[in-house]
């Protein structure tokens, strides 16, 4: 049997990247996805594309997180065509670099809105479905820069640590009614942003992880998966470090 079979899936920013990846892992393992990101051709090519592999039932929908009418509508959107909603990703982030001195307000505020308060308003708006079922998972996904901190991203660190925060608070909150709440913090991985990065630069990364290589979106997944399946019943408020060990 799947290990998703006759679930019902969100995930955010999944038009492209981890989230087309995870998106992609979890119709493979028989679970219903919504895939949501900003734009809605690109959401609704993905769709069309996972399901035409795996056969799944899939839903492209068009999604601001930062808003807090978008999240309740996807979330009624995907109940409306799947009858349920028992997993989320929140992987919708953006990033908008540069040193603090330099960095302006609506930078800082922008990656905030996106990155932490959409995990919020998307986790406040399947709260109410999973919480009367007794039953689901959230994964947010968060970064090693979370952990760590990074120079030149004080707005990305910061968002991506109160994710870690909000998985935390979530997870005691929701534990009553067994719905669980966890965080994956990939490291370097290989996106569209990271190869855009020089190969000299990619080979000094990869010499500083001790497994000697730069991640696959398809690792991540992985790890997501397994936070949304049975395997994972006795887990909530974690954070799993998908990194190839360069933070410990």
């Amino acid at each position: 049997m799947k290990r998703l079979e006759g679930k019902t899936a969100v995930i955010t920013g999944a038009a492209r990247g981890i989230g087309l990846e995870i998106a992609a892992a979890f119709a493979a393992e028989g679970a219903s996805v919504t895939i949501a990101d900003l734009s809605l051709q690109d959401s609704e090519a993905a769709a069309a594309d996972i399901a035409a592999r795996t056969g799944a039932g899939t839903l492209g929908l068009a999604l601001d997180v930062s808003k807090e009418a978008d999240c309740e509508k996807a979330v009624a959107d995907t109940v409306a065509a799947f009858g349920k909603v028992d997993i989320l990703v929140n992987n919708a982030g953006i990033t908008k670099d540069g040193l603090v001195l330099r960095m302006k307000e609506t930078d800082f505020d922008s990656v905030i809105s996106v990155n932490l308060k959409g995990a919020f308003l998307m986790s406040k708006a399947v709260s109410k479905f999973m919480l009367k079922a007794r039953s689901g998972r959230i994964v947010n996904i968060s970064s090693i820069v979370g952990l760590t901190g990074q120079a030149g991203q004080a707005n990305y660190s910061a968002s991506k640590a109160g994710l870690i925060g909000l998985t935390k608070s979530l997870a005691r909150e929701f534990a009553p009614r067994q719905v669980l709440v966890n965080a994956v913090a990939p490291g370097f991985i290989r996106t569209r942003m990271t190869e855009d990065l020089k190969d000299e630069a990619k080979a000094k990364i990869s010499e500083l992880i001790p497994l000697g290589r730069i991640g696959e979106p398809g690792d991540v997944a992985k790890a997501a998966l397994f936070l949304a399946g049975g395997d994972s019943v006795y887990i909530t408020g974690q954070v799993l470090s998908v990194n190839g060990g360069l933070y410990m």
